[in-house]
């Protein structure tokens, strides 16, 4: 039964919402506690989990994040609807940034975002259409 769903959950997110920000990434991290993942499983979680919600927050008008939890992998995948990435492989890079100064004065826009997710995954895909949004697609084992 390795592929039995032991939890689901959608999550919402609204685009320009700062005041909320983390409220998702936030929730995953105690499901995942609850469910008695291990303390480094949950942390790589909610880290991805948190780039990939901060992304929507400032990027995009909303998203939606399903979490999926089996024996053996937890697996958030996110959609947006928003501007799109015009060049993934450039936004995959450490230190670019295309944040405004209004974000970065709030402390956003490092340029790790992305490459977080990434490091922090066992399984990564993006994909995105310029205009219409992105889709993230994450998967941490849980061994």
């Amino acid at each position: 039964m390795e592929d039995e769903v032991l939890f689901f959950q959608e999550f919402s997110i609204m685009g320009k919402d700062f005041s909320n920000a983390g409220t998702v990434s936030t929730q995953i991290k105690a499901i995942l506690k609850e469910i008695g993942f291990d303390p480094v499983i949950v942390r790589r979680a909610a880290i991805a989990a948190y780039e990939a919600e901060m992304n929507v927050v400032m990027y995009a008008d909303r998203g939606v994040v399903r979490l999926r939890v089996t024996p053996h992998k937890i697996n958030i995948e996110l959609e947006d609807e928003g501007q799109g990435i015009e060049d993934i492989e450039l936004a995959m890079q450490e230190g670019y940034s295309t944040a405004t100064p209004e974000m970065r004065e709030m402390g956003f826009g490092a340029g790790m975002g992305l490459p977080n997710i990434k490091r922090n995954s066992d399984e990564f895909e993006i994909t995105s259409e310029r205009g219409k949004g992105t889709r993230l697609n994450i998967v941490i084992n849980a061994r």
